[in-house]
C-alpha cells in the first residue's frame, strides 16, 4: 500500500430538476429547430430521472456567448469545488493548511489561473501547495486523478493530497446544434463537483482500519488507437461543441475486458477476486457494454446505475460520486478488492485497483 483514500465528498448545485422539465426547457431554448418528440425520446433513453444545474433553467437564455458561460463556470466552479474540498477535509479532521498536493480536473470551462489556484485563495491552502491541473481528460479524469494522487504520494509517503473535480456540463450545451450527439448530451449530462482526500503510507491517518478508507494498490492508463474522434469537444465561437460517436459502446466491448484481465493478472488476481466496482456512469449503452466486457451482472454496477438515474453523468465528477455512494452505503468487506474504472476522450481508460483494510492491525 502506497496510498489510502480517507474521504470522498460530492456536492451538487441547489437547482434540481426532473428530466421532463429539462426537456421542455431545452426544446424551448434551442435555435436548431429540433422536433420535441425526438428530443423526448433521446432523453427517455438515457434513463436519467433528475439532474442538477448551476443556474435556474430560465437563466440559460441570458447566456449569449462562450464568455458569459465561462464567467459563470469560474464563479460557480470555485464555490462548488472549494466546498467539496473543505467538506472532504473536515470529514477526516484535516484543514486546507494540511494539504501538500492538490490535483484539479475539469473539461467544461477554462480558467487561467486554474480553478484550484482560485480555490486556494478562498479556502486557505498553503502558499507552497503543489498544484497539478488536469484539463481535457473529460469523463476519465476522476479515475485518472486518483491515479495521479497515487503517483504523487509515492514520492511523499507522509503527505496529504487532494483531488478536486468541477464539471458544469449545462454551460456547454449548444443551442444551434441539431446533431444527435448534442441531443443525447442535453439529456445525459449534469452539474456537480467532488473531492478526494488521500494520504501516503507513512501518514498517521494511513493506519486506519475503517472499511470506508480503501488502499490504492496500483493503476493503469490506456490510450486506444485511431479513436481521437470518439469523444471530446470541437471549440468554436459559442464554446464547446460535443463530439460523441455512437460506436463508443463497441469500443468498450472490444477493449475493456482484455484490459481489466491483463491489469488484474499483473497483481495475481482475476475478476473473481473483485468484490466491488466503482464505475463511471457513461450512459446506459456504455454500462451495458461494460457489463458484457467484464462478464458481470447488472447488480455489480447497481450504485453506478443509481447515480446515473439520480444525477446524470457529471463527467469527471461522476465516478467520485459513485465512489462516495459505494463507501457510504455499501462498505466493502474487510480485505476485499475493488476496481475503479472510467473512460474518456482520447479515447482512453483508467483502471485503479483498491483494497479495503483487513482490520485487526
Amino acid at each position: 500500500m502506497t496510498m489510502r483514500v480517507l474521504s470522498v465528498r460530492g456536492v451538487l448545485p441547489e437547482h434540481r430538476h426532473r428530466q421532463e422539465e429539462i426537456t421542455r426547457s431545452f426544446t424551448t431554448l434551442t435555435e436548431a429547430g429540433v422536433n420535441r418528440g425526438v428530443v423526448e425520446r433521446f432523453h427517455r433513453n438515457v434513463r436519467v430521472a433528475t439532474r442538477h444545474t448551476v443556474l435556474p433553467l430560465a437563466e440559460y437564455a441570458r447566456l449569449q456567448d462562450f464568455g458569459q458561460s465561462n464567467d459563470v463556470f469560474i464563479r460557480a466552479g470555485v464555490e462548488l469545488g472549494g466546498r467539496a474540498v473543505v467538506d472532504a477535509l473536515k470529514a477526516v479532521g484535516l484543514t486546507p493548511a494540511d494539504v501538500d498536493y492538490i490535483v484539479s480536473c475539469t473539461v467544461t470551462g477554462l480558467a487561467v489561473p486554474s480553478i484550484e489556484a482560485r480555490v486556494a485563495a478562498e479556502i486557505g491552502l498553503r502558499p507552497d501547495v503543489v498544484r497539478l491541473p488536469l484539463v481535457g481528460l473529460g469523463c476519465v479524469a476522476g479515475a485518472a486523478g486518483i491515479a495521479r494522487l497515487h503517483d504523487l504520494l509515492r514520492g511523499r509517503p507522509d503527505g496529504v493530497a487532494v483531488l478536486m473535480s468541477v464539471e458544469l456540463c449545462s454551460l456547454t450545451l449548444q443551442r444551434d446544434d441539431p446533431s444527435v450527439a448534442n441531443l443525447v448530451a442535453s439529456g445525459l449530462f449534469g452539474d456537480g463537483a467532488a473531492a478526494v482526500v488521500a494520504v501516503g503510507c507513512e501518514h498517521p491517518l494511513a493506519r486506519s482500519d475503517e472499511p470506508t478508507r480503501p488502499e490504492v494498490l496500483a493503476s493503469r492508463s490506456r490510450l486506444y488507437p485511431d479513436s481521437e474522434r470518439m469523444m471530446g469537444w470541437d471549440i468554436g465561437s459559442r464554446g464547446f461543441k460535443i463530439v460523441l460517436d455512437a460506436s463508443v459502446p463497441d469500443l468498450v466491448r472490444r477493449y475493456a475486458g482484455e484490459d481489466v484481465r491483463g491489469f488484474l493478472a499483473e497483481h495475481g488476481l482475476t475478476g473473481d477476486n473483485i468484490g466491488w466496482y466503482v464505475a463511471h456512469p457513461g450512459g446506459p449503452k456504455v454500462l451495458e457494454a461494460l457489463q458484457d466486457a467484464l462478464g458481470i451482472e447488472r447488480h455489480a454496477l447497481s450504485v453506478t446505475w443509481d447515480s446515473l438515474r439520480r444525477i446524470g453523468n457529471l463527467s469527471s465528477s461522476s465516478v467520485l460520486h459513485v465512489m462516495e455512494d459505494t463507501l457510504a452505503n455499501r462498505p466493502p468487506a474487510p480485505g476485499s478488492y475493488g476496481l475503479l474504472l472510467a473512460m474518456g476522450p482520447g479515447f482512453c481508460s483508467e483502471l485503479v485497483l483498491l483494497r479495503a483494510p483487513r482490520g485487526g492491525r
